[in-house]
């Protein structure tokens, strides 16, 4: 599934070549694809016809789209429209010349009032969709609805690592089941977690409540680190389902130090890096950098 690096990348394709863009209309090819919109696809395609996207944003994994009635014209903090996209497993944002073949699993086409590129939404497995939520007001930032409970991410001017080490301290449990905790601090994933543990010589189950304050700010100046890594380098592509909204994929597959690589020599001390199984996943460490604490939240 992507994580934040790979859905800012396609946040940034889609504010370059279509906000402030007028919808002409929408074509919803596959009611699957629109399923979190209850009303169904014709209301979506209605409601969204003769809107402007004003702003691209994100949290997190989530990115969705402000809408306005004119180009430039602000979401307001509250009571505004967003169209919310979740990429899930295979979902593609793509910018295709209107005149470009459709794609295979093409779901929903955007269409615009300046009859330049279309936005298409792609998605082989029908995990992700669209649907349009309420901007509330969260902390003085303008949220969908469905992502008002979701912390801020690493990345964001308003993360505040000492609040979440507090957080993290006060929590029994192991440290990277606490990264994945959406409430706690958005936007890390399997991937960039074991990458961030890796760098910051963290074991994936060493209890939160161990860690002192400067070792999390070490964690997430890893974590930070690593992320903004991904972004140069255009995101984490294991296969031809992530892309950036050209349709290219990323390649910090190949920066990896752990994730993914078990049996090969850790890049500190050559050590064989170690897979265990984790919630229903997979956690890559190396057994010298990171050793298994005796105290471990398994």
């Amino acid at each position: 599934m992507p994580e934040l690096p790979e859905v800012e990348i396609v946040r940034r394709g889609v504010a370059e070549h279509a906000v402030g863009r007028t919808l002409s209309s929408v074509e919803v090819l596959h009611p699957r694809a629109v399923r979190r919109h209850v009303p169904g696809p014709d209301d979506l395609a209605g409601r969204l016809a003769g809107r402007c996207l004003s702003a691209a944003r994100r949290r997190g994994k989530y990115l969705w789209f402000e809408l306005g009635d004119e180009p430039g014209a602000p979401a307001s903090l509250s009571g505004g429209e967003a169209l919310v996209v979740h990429l899930g497993m295979s979902g593609q944002l793509l910018v295709q010349p209107t005149d470009a073949p459709d794609e295979k699993h093409l779901r929903v086409r955007l269409r615009f009032a300046d009859g330049g590129p279309e936005l298409r939404f792609v998605d082989q497995r029908t995990f992700g969709g669209l649907h349009l939520a309420e901007l509330v007001e969260v902390d003085g930032i303008a949220l969908p609805k469905p992502v008002a409970h979701i912390a801020p991410d690493p990345l964001e001017a308003v993360f505040d690592v000492a609040a979440v080490a507090d957080r993290l301290r006060a929590r029994r449990s192991g440290i990277k089941r606490a990264l994945l905790d959406q409430s706690l601090v958005s936007g890390v994933g399997n991937i960039y977690a074991d990458e961030a543990l890796w760098r910051a010589k963290l074991h994936w189950a060493r209890p939160t409540e161990t860690l002192t304050r400067p070792k999390i700010r070490e964690l997430f100046d890893a974590v930070t680190a690593v992320m903004q890594e991904a972004l140069h380098a255009g995101g984490t592509s294991f296969d031809a389902l992530y892309v950036n909204v050209n349709g290219e994929s990323g390649y910090f597959d190949r920066s990896l130090a752990v994730y993914g690589q078990a049996g090969h020599p850790c890049p500190r001390c050559g050590a064989s890096i170690r897979r265990d199984a984790f919630m229903n996943r997979s956690s890559y460490t190396c057994p010298v950098c990171q050793p298994k604490p005796r105290n471990a939240h398994l």
